[in-house]
């Protein structure tokens, strides 16, 4: 899809996401990469420690909550994320638009607390990408086949930004992190950790496999299927192009859309 190019998808979660005051440096990397690309998706994920604090919340008022209800009410931590961002950036001058979910087309099993993604119908998007906005989506979220609301579970986001990357053809998804990049092994363990500029995805997953969890195994594969590129690269210092870490393979190979399912 020829008019589908140009794009890029960049997930924000974590450190990123700690405060309030962070939501202005969002914003600064976005309207960055705006410059260099077209098409612009940002995925995000709840606030801190808000998904825990809701967990919490419902086990006040039931040990046990119901699935169903508990994807409710933990779905609304994204969407303070995705509202708050798109202040943000209004603050700034420019105009981006915010989407669920369930809004942006993300089409799941029925599975509560942890949901596959099977299709993904980007249709109220595209409009907006098309002239030139913005556009905000909250990870961790979708709908399922019978119309209810779900979560993905561990991982959630970062597959919802693979997912969303995959169905509008981006050239790769960008996850800011608190981290220069994926090590060889814990830097935090190990003072001789060596930063890795590029792996495969084949070694990613040895990497994850040795307890490395920069990125969850889900969303790569979903990339791998895809054959997609993912970066992994410092929140605190974006403008720095040399450091981060790409994954993907040497040949990429044109392969059908797929999802998780």
């Amino acid at each position: 899809m020829d008019s589908n190019k140009n794009g890029i998808v960049l997930k924000f979660g974590g450190a990123s996401v700690s405060s309030p005051e962070a939501f202005s440096s969002i914003a600064d990397i976005i309207l960055h990469r705006k410059k260099k690309y077209s098409r612009v998706i940002v995925v995000v994920s709840a606030m801190g420690d808000t998904t825990d604090e809701l967990i919490s919340l419902a086990n006040k008022v039931n040990p046990n909550p119901p699935r169903r209800e508990l994807d409710m009410l933990l779905s609304v931590g994204e969407r303070i994320s995705i509202a708050l961002l798109a202040m943000a950036l209004a603050a700034k001058g420019t105009e981006a638009l915010s989407f669920t979910g369930s809004q942006s087309g993300i089409i799941t099993t029925n599975d509560h607390a942890n949901a596959k993604i099977v299709n993904v119908k980007p249709h109220r998007l595209i409009p907006h990408l098309n002239k030139d906005k913005i556009v905000i989506v909250a990870g961790f979220q979708g709908m399922s086949l019978e119309g209810e609301i779900t979560t993905l579970g561990r991982g959630g986001s970062d597959t919802t930004a693979v997912a969303l990357a995959v169905s509008l053809e981006a050239e790769k998804v960008e996850f800011f992190k608190d981290v220069l990049g994926i090590y060889d092994k814990d830097p935090k363990i190990y003072q001789n950790a060596n930063l890795l500029k590029e792996l495969s995805y084949k070694e990613a997953f040895e990497i994850m496999d040795k307890g490395a969890q920069v990125l969850h195994s889900r969303c790569v594969r979903l990339a791998e299927k895809n054959s997609l590129p993912l970066k992994v690269l410092p929140f605190s210092r974006f403008l720095e192009e040399d450091l981060g870490t790409i994954i993907q393979d040497t040949v990429r190979s044109k392969k059908s859309i797929s999802y998780e399912d």
